[in-house]
């Protein structure tokens, strides 16, 4: 981390063997500190508000409130904790409706190791962690209309979409264009009102159909 301070991780699986397993690679990193655990959504919910981790890694299938409504309380109420999923479901079925909730990220339990902390990384600095699979399972989804929304973008606004097809943080993008994070943050705010897009995933999906990549 730039300024020292670790990546707080909020672990959230039904299975204790699981989380023990996450909790145990996870703790030998230097740069991620798992500051909790929760059994199923309403407590994961429960424990993003009362602890505000930096990243939530959360499973699908779990008794009760399952990952995806969870996911949307969390959006309801304002958490800012980003959400990678981490599931043995590859499904198209759950795989769009969790990443229209609102994760940051999808990767299944089988992942590497280095490869999961990495995913953690990745969404904690704002990238939209999206494998190809994954991508291609939502632009199945989404309607072909809204091209010509697109034509009301500035040039500026199309190179910033470009970026964040990209899978480029505000950061990076700040500093590929030269531009403050705040004038960023006030781009990436204007694309998703021109486009009537929710958020950055939307946006990044909407240019890869559309052709607004680098």
């Amino acid at each position: 981390m730039g300024d020292g301070r670790a990546i707080r991780v909020l672990l959230v699986d039904d299975h204790q063997v699981v989380r023990r397993g996450l909790r145990t690679f996870l703790e030998i990193q230097d740069d991620i500190e798992v500051v909790g655990e929760a059994s199923d959504g309403a407590e994961g919910i429960a424990r993003a508000e009362e602890l505000r981790p930096d990243v939530v890694l959360m499973d699908i299938k779990m008794p009760g409130t399952d990952g995806i409504e969870a996911l949307r309380k969390l959006r309801e109420l304002d958490n800012p904790a980003r959400v990678l999923i981490v599931t043995s479901f590859t499904e198209q079925r759950t795989v769009v409706p969790a990443l229209r909730a609102g994760a940051s990220g999808y990767v299944y339990k089988d992942v590497d190791p280095e490869a999961l902390a990495g995913a953690i990384r990745s969404v904690h600095a704002g990238h939209v962690l999206l494998q190809p699979e994954v991508a291609g399972a939502l632009l199945a989804q989404e309607p072909g209309s809204g091209q010509g929304r697109g034509t009301s973008l500035t040039e500026r606004e199309r190179e910033v979409l470009s970026l964040i097809a990209d899978g480029r943080s505000n950061r990076e993008i700040a500093r590929a264009l030269v531009l403050s994070e705040k004038t960023v943050k006030t781009h990436v705010s204007n694309i998703l009102m021109k486009l009537d897009l929710a958020d950055r995933t939307q946006a990044a999906l909407w240019a890869v159909r559309h052709g607004v990549t680098g």
